[in-house]
């Protein structure tokens, strides 16, 4: 399917438009329930102001609500974030992890919910190409910390076992990704235990960053065929038709998001012009005083 032989990259997907204004939504992407969730991007070149509530309590990595602690509420989550973040995001970037952030706050505290170095690495490519061409590269990892912080869980971790999986995958190739259930290493030991799990035999519960971390292990280990998928997802005990309909939605939504960022740019060359067509005549009139 298209879906499997596209890249993600965002410079793949880049697109033209002359409009001044790109608005655009994008439905159940980032929610793993059958609801609808619709977020909009307005092209737009101010900042977003944040607030900040009571810190942020230990993080924790490997766990679920349970009934004697129930968990937070969202907009305890995203208090949490605008505290450990206070700067002013642009509103292209803050519109996109608002959302965002409810969403897998919502997948976060499901009761089947577990972490797993798949769905990190779902998520921190999601992340990294949303973010692609972020201001600034501190900002970004500050605003990645805050993000997942909020959510109570571990950003160092996050990191760290998507760059796991992603050596692994670069080791692999067509034959050796899906026979991951013959071997024994760290990285194989993860896909069992995900595999027992989505089978049944504990809490798994699928979402669509899961679907992307799939993708990045085929795109990573140069097995883009739809057949690795299918055996892949086959071995995994997880549902193809999920997984390529969600990496549809996926590619289409960077490719938005990639127009909303170009015209940003254009707004932003535009406005710089004009300051300078505007001072010019300023500082001739101060050469000719001086």
């Amino acid at each position: 399917m298209a879906a499997v032989t596209s890249s993600f990259s965002l410079s793949t997907l880049t697109q033209s438009s002359s409009q001044r204004k790109l608005t655009f939504s994008s439905t159940r992407f980032f929610s793993s329930d059958s609801d609808a969730v619709r977020f909009r991007l307005s092209l737009s070149p101010h900042c977003v102001g944040v607030r900040s509530s009571n810190s942020v309590s230990k993080m924790v990595v490997r766990c679920s609500s349970s009934v004697s602690d129930p968990p937070p509420t969202v907009s305890e989550t995203k208090l949490n974030f605008l505290k450990a973040y206070k700067r002013p995001i642009p509103s292209i970037y803050n519109s996109v992890l608002q959302e965002l952030i409810v969403q897998q706050h919502l997948m976060r505290y499901k009761k089947s919910y577990r972490y797993d170095p798949v769905f990190a690495l779902g998520f921190v490519t999601v992340y990294d190409q949303l973010m692609d061409g972020y201001p600034s590269d501190e900002d970004r990892n500050a605003i990645f910390q805050a993000y997942i912080n909020a959510l109570k869980e571990d950003p160092e971790q996050y990191r760290v076992d998507a760059q796991k999986l992603e050596e692994w995958a670069r080791a692999q190739n067509s034959t050796s990704l899906i026979d991951f259930s013959s071997r024994e290493g760290e990285v194989e030991g993860i896909l069992k235990d995900i595999a027992e799990r989505a089978g049944g035999k504990g809490d798994f519960s699928y979402s669509r960053f899961f679907a992307v971390g799939l993708f990045r292990l085929l795109e990573l280990a140069n097995a883009m065929e739809p057949t690795i998928l299918e055996k892949l997802c086959a071995s995994l005990n997880i549902n193809k038709r999920s997984v390529d309909r969600d990496l549809d939605v996926y590619r289409n939504l960077l490719s938005k998001l990639v127009q909303a960022k170009e015209l940003l740019k254009e707004y932003i060359d535009r406005e710089k012009k004009k300051r300078e067509e505007r001072t010019e005549p300023q500082k001739t009139n101060e050469a000719i005083t001086k």
